[in-house]
């Protein structure tokens, strides 16, 4: 059993059969840990999974071109069958009702498709299980900048991770904290600090760090510069899809929303419209920073 601690959670990993999981999942090596308590969620990698009868589907769901099958099981909890954009059955995951405990069975195929099953399982693990947790699981880009976390978001393919480049080459002290999935969590005091994590999209950065959020930034591709600060319903609607989550799990939608609620009430949220240059990334630091007496 391997153990790590991602933005504050304790999680251990039992690989089971895998004797290279360092080279498989070279991603978690950053996060690991000595801890061997408190742990929020344990997974453990098997070579079988039992038959359940009874489950019913919640649905076939395309992430990023990748198919999901998630079924519900009779005593509340949950299987999930990942297949990658050839249609290969990369792992199939079984979880009780709060994440807990999870059991993810890999299928033959190239490490690729390994690695691909079984990150993406423990991801999906450790965003339902620490849902309750003042905890988020959010798909965006974000810059660190004299020690302070700024988020880019928006759909794939909008622009963020070239926004967050705009600032690395073009304003001084930056650095890329994480390009795809980073983690919030909402301090006991309110103050919400983006967290490193060992899930960067196609940039391996994986940094085991965390700062206070700057900014939150919603970009739109547009035909010219503009930033605006949106109200707060406005906000929870760009925010929310963003977020790792399950409308139909009552526990882990309430979760996810009372922190995002938090989130809005202690942090400025931003929309940029905007084209792919430099007066972008100046007009969005400028603006941003100058509410953070940056």
């Amino acid at each position: 059993m391997k153990t790590y601690k991602i933005a504050g959670h304790n999680i251990s990993i039992d690989f089971g059969h895998i004797t290279h999981d360092e080279v498989l999942l070279p991603n978690l090596i950053p996060f690991s840990c000595s801890e061997e308590e408190d742990f929020i969620l344990s997974v453990i990698v098997t070579d079988t999974l039992p038959e359940e009868d009874g489950i019913t589907e919640v649905g076939l769901f395309d992430v990023g071109g990748c198919d999901y099958g998630v079924y519900r099981t009779p005593f509340g909890g949950y299987r999930f069958d990942l297949h990658d954009s050839l249609g290969h059955l990369c792992a199939t995951m079984h979880s009780d009702s709060l994440f807990t405990l999870c059991k993810v069975k890999i299928y033959d195929g190239t490490e690729a498709q390994c690695h691909y099953g079984l990150n993406n399982c423990i991801m999906m693990a450790f965003a339902f299980a620490t849902a309750t947790l003042d905890t988020i699981l959010i798909h965006s880009s974000v810059i660190r900048h004299k020690n302070m976390g700024y988020l880019m978001t928006a759909p794939s393919g909008t622009g963020k991770s070239t926004h967050t480049h705009l600032w690395y080459t073009t304003i001084n002290n930056c650095e890329l904290l994480n390009d795809d999935n980073p983690i919030i969590r909402i301090l006991p005091d309110g103050t919400p600090y983006v967290y490193g994590s060992p899930w960067s999209g196609k940039t391996p950065c994986y940094r085991n760090t965390q700062v206070p959020i700057g900014g939150i930034v919603r970009i739109k591709q547009h035909s010219e510069n503009v930033i605006r600060q949106l109200r707060p319903i406005e906000a929870m609607t760009y925010i929310l899809p963003a977020c790792s989550n399950m409308k139909w799990d009552k526990r882990v939608y309430s979760g996810i929303c009372d922190s995002v609620t938090k989130l809005i009430q202690h942090c400025n949220i931003w929309e940029l419209r905007c084209l792919p240059d430099n007066e972008a990334a100046k007009l969005c630091h400028d603006t941003i920073c100058k509410e953070c007496n940056i």
